[in-house]
């Protein structure tokens, strides 16, 4: 089977409530540019999905290569792991042709995907190389992935790929295998291995026959080895390690006694690093440790250091040793940390304690109130995450800390006090407190991180303190009810999407020291009236002021040299906007949709303009395009209706697909001498259009080029035109002349050269009689050609093309010979025709070539 590119892919995923088949409730997650989050590697791409019923996430595996038995071996492997309780696997399920995807690879558009619980974490070495100066969490991860050992060799199956891009390293800590492309279970006894794995995880010797329990045995104990070293002597990574692996290589593992990195670490002072040595050196003569107890893997678990014990990471053997109180609450054994609560509605916390830990009351949907002592200094991540039900909370002035997503989505929270002891607040802290008025953000904050009220949508007044530097990526997306923020003077840098949606914010004020604006920072911010952007700002983002639909006054600063793609798109209000000197690029989109936008002056430093850069900007009236512009882009200008007069620069050489459709004031229009190509509907609708020079040097003149320009009096086709698209002349009535020499026109009818197809048809006539020698009646020949009311195709024409009649709205009869064999799509469309006459003897094949007009069709 061929499968679709990954470009396809994401065009189906984009859409997937329509193409999925059982999985319609799964939509994908979306980055901060609006593109689905996936990765992909050499047989597949995965997308990250969320149940929009449920809220649980999926990773979705689509396949881009054919893996011969693929589709049995997962049925295998989900029949093995379906009773399999561990938090190593994520479930996974085999769903054969469940995805619909346009593709022009293949035969097929129904493919298999593979679905599977979405594991949050980050790869194996990518968290070694950032945790490459923390001692303790480099132990941690040699000792849970000796458990995680310990706990998968002895297994009846076998991952089959272990290395380090297939393990993650999940928030607390703990480890997911991933990827079970290459997995041994029990039923695959006697069958020939998928894959081999990378060859600087796997025996040397190993073979697509060596396919049993047993093959995760050598890779295990290399990576063991390689962490347990690595969190000895961190520097050995940098010196034997690559980006791709960890210690050892494939040629380590031929040879043994050449290995250098051996060598230098063997014997040890550690004992656990000489027995895994000893089991490396085992497990590489005889490619697997089954005749050794697994046992022998352990590593001893590491002691925190005391200054460590007040973090909000709650471990397993936290709750083995913690005491609960009378309503259930856990608190550590030394009575400093809340480790976990219940779901109760009123609750006091104990005095003493120093730590509220990640996840405590996370869930606690009764939750209504709670009191928190003065001596808390920490608020861990997501503690009260969708406490629906908390209304009002106090953060005491011993408060330093409150973690990431310490609030999210505590729907009902009205107040929040925050003493201004507080100097960090995390990431989505209080994303979703769509209750939350009004907040006051304590002085010693110095940055409001990506989200933290995102989401709030009662939040009218937010006090900014003096000190904070940056306002990070949605910082307060969406907070509906926001009337007016200023922004301090330290304030660097506005994320992107910042204040996206902030529908009723009407004012204001940016500190002049920002020098970056995210991407989509004022995006539907439809009440704001006006703005000054800081003197330091260079750039105008993508969709920075999209959909600002009241915004009539902006200042642009003499620093800015970009005004990126959908910068002021759906600004509607904005009546004139001064571009400064220095902007080189217009992008795609600009200013589209700004309808009252009667005046604009671009400087003769730009040089590239955008598709659609003025797309539907229906009240300019006049435009001045700089010298050193080469191409008019597609739809640039189109729909700009009251568009009188516009001077193209003589070093443009080319014309995009309707660049001018629809602008219906323009009166005339002179082409500059380079142009080399017409596009498709260029000119469209230009319906006042009564002059255009098309200069020699054009080559081409592209699908209803000058559609309906109906006061156009004459059209003269350069001798150098060698292509002439569909109909490029529909709807016109005035006088054609042509000089190339592969087109005649008759008639005012243009033909190819030798007069065997009908290329477009502007006479003027209520009965028409194609030519003897005509073959083939070209795509839209005839299109809404409203005075035929009466055709006779003669015998030797072969085809009638796509919509080639379509809205002749007078056609009442026409005459087909036997000879057609081919009628398009359309063809016939809009026309009101009472009767087709055809020869004797072939209504059959007419009702085939024409079945929506059976009745209509009578043999003479």
């Amino acid at each position: 089977m061929q499968y679709p590119l990954i470009s396809e892919y994401v065009d189906a995923i984009r859409s997937a409530e329509d193409n999925f088949d059982k999985l319609c409730n799964l939509r994908p997650v979306l980055d901060n540019n609006g593109n689905p989050v996936m990765s992909s590697g050499n047989f597949a791409v995965v997308f990250k999905m969320k149940d929009v019923k449920t809220g649980k996430l999926y990773a979705v595996k689509c396949f881009t290569k054919e893996q011969e038995g693929r589709e049995e071996a997962y049925r295998q492997i989900a029949d093995e792991l379906e009773f399999v309780q561990s938090t190593y696997l994520a479930k996974v399920k085999y769903c054969d042709k469940e995805l619909f995807v346009d593709t022009n690879g293949s035969d097929d558009n129904e493919f298999p995907v593979l679905l599977m619980d979405w594991v949050e974490g980050e790869t194996l070495d990518k968290y070694i190389r950032q945790n490459i100066n923390d001692t303790y969490a480099l132990e941690m991860l040699a000792y849970n992935f000796s458990r995680l050992a310990m706990w998968l060799l002895p297994q009846p199956f076998a991952h089959g790929d272990l290395k380090p891009n297939n393990i993650l390293v999940q928030h607390d800590g703990s480890l997911a295998l991933v990827d079970y492309d290459g997995m041994f279970v029990p039923a695959m006894h006697g069958q020939k291995s998928r894959e081999l794995g990378s060859p600087d995880f796997r025996h040397p010797l190993r073979s697509e026959a060596d396919f049993n329990e047993h093959i995760d045995d050598f890779p295990a104990i290399s990576i063991l080895l390689s962490l347990r070293l690595i969190a000895f002597e961190p520097s050995l990574l940098k010196k034997y390690g690559a980006a791709d692996r960890l210690l050892f290589t494939e040629s380590d593992y031929c040879d043994l006694s050449s290995c250098q990195l051996l060598k230098a670490v063997f014997p040890s002072q550690i004992t656990e690093v000489n027995t895994l040595v000893g089991l490396f050196t085992i497990a590489s003569i005889y490619e697997t440790l089954v005749n050794v107890s697994y046992q022998q893997l352990v590593v001893v678990k590491p002691q925190k250091q005391i200054e460590d014990k007040l973090s909000t990471e709650v471990t397993a053997e936290d709750l083995e040793k913690g005491i609960e109180d009378e309503f259930g609450i856990k608190y550590s054994w030394d009575g400093k940390r809340l480790l976990k609560g219940i779901n109760v509605k009123k609750y006091k916390i104990k005095e003493g304690i120093k730590a509220i830990c990640n996840g405590a009351f996370s869930l606690c949907s009764s939750l209504q109130e709670i009191y928190i002592p003065n001596g808390v200094t920490m608020i861990g991540n997501y503690a009260f995450l969708h406490c629906d039900f908390l209304r009002e909370i106090s953060i005491p002035k011993s408060m330093t800390n409150i973690g990431n997503r310490a609030f999210e989505g505590c729907s009902s929270l009205l107040k929040l006090s925050i003493h201004k002891g507080v100097t960090s607040i995390g990431y989505s802290a209080f994303e979703g407190c769509s209750s939350l008025r009004a907040i006051s953000i304590p002085k010693g904050v110095t940055s409001i991180e990506n989200d933290t009220f995102s989401d709030c949508s009662s939040l009218q007044e937010v006090s900014i303190p003096e000190g904070v530097t940056n306002i990070g990526d949605r910082a307060f997306w969406n907070c509906v009810s926001l009337l007016e923020i200023s922004i301090p003077k330290d304030v660097t840098n506005i994320g992107k999407w910042a204040f996206r949606g902030c529908k009723s914010l009407q004012e204001i004020s940016i500190s002049k020291n920002v020098t970056n604006i995210g991407n989509s920072a004022f995006e539907g911010c439809g009440s704001l009236l006006k703005l000054s952007i800081p003197e330091n700002v260079t750039s105008i983002s993508y969709c920075m002021f999209g959909g600002c639909s009241s915004l009539q006054e902006i200042y642009i600063p003499e620093s800015v040299t970009n005004i990126d793609s959908r910068a002021f798109w759906g600004c509607s209000s904005l009546r004139e906007i001064s571009i400064p000197n220095g902007v080189v690029n217009i992008g795609e989109w600009a200013f589209r949709g700004c309808k009252s936008l009667q005046k604009i002056s671009i400087p003769k430093s730009v040089t590239d303009i955008g598709d659609s850069a003025f797309f539907c900007c229906t009240s300019l009236r006049e435009i001045s395009i700089p010298e050193d512009v080469k191409s008019i882009g597609c739809n640039t200008f189109y729909g700009c209706r009251s568009l009188l007069k516009l001077s193209i620069p003589k070093g443009v050489t080319s014309i995009g697909n309707s660049a001018f459709s629809a602008c219906q004031s323009l009166l005339e229009m002179s082409l500059p001498k380079d142009v080399a190509s017409i596009d498709n509907y260029a000119f469209k609708y230009c319906y006042s259009l009564r002059q255009i020079s098309i200069p020699e040097g054009v080559t081409s003149i592209g699908d209803d080029a000058f559609g309906f320009c109906s006061s156009l009096h004459q059209i003269i086709i350069p001798s150098t035109v060698k292509k002439i698209g569909t109909n490029p002349f529909s709807g016109c009535k005035c006088k054609l002349i042509c000089n190339s020499p592969l087109f005649k026109i008759v008639d005012n009818v243009l033909y190819n050269a030798d007069m065997t197809v009908i290329i477009s048809f502007l006479s003027d006539t209520a009965k028409y009689v194609t030519p003897d020698g005509v073959t083939n009646i070209g795509d839209s020949a005839f299109r809404t050609c409203r005075s035929l009311q009466e055709i006779s195709i003669l015998e030797g024409v072969k085809s009638i093309g796509n919509c080639a009649f379509k809205n002749c709205y007078s056609l009442q009869e026409i005459s087909i010979p036997k000879s057609v064999t081919s009628i398009g799509d359309s063809a016939f469309g809009g026309c009101p025709i009472h009767r087709i006459k055809i020869p004797k003897g072939n209504k059959t094949k007419f009702k085939r070539l024409l079945p929506n007009y059976k009745d209509k069709l009578v043999e003479v």
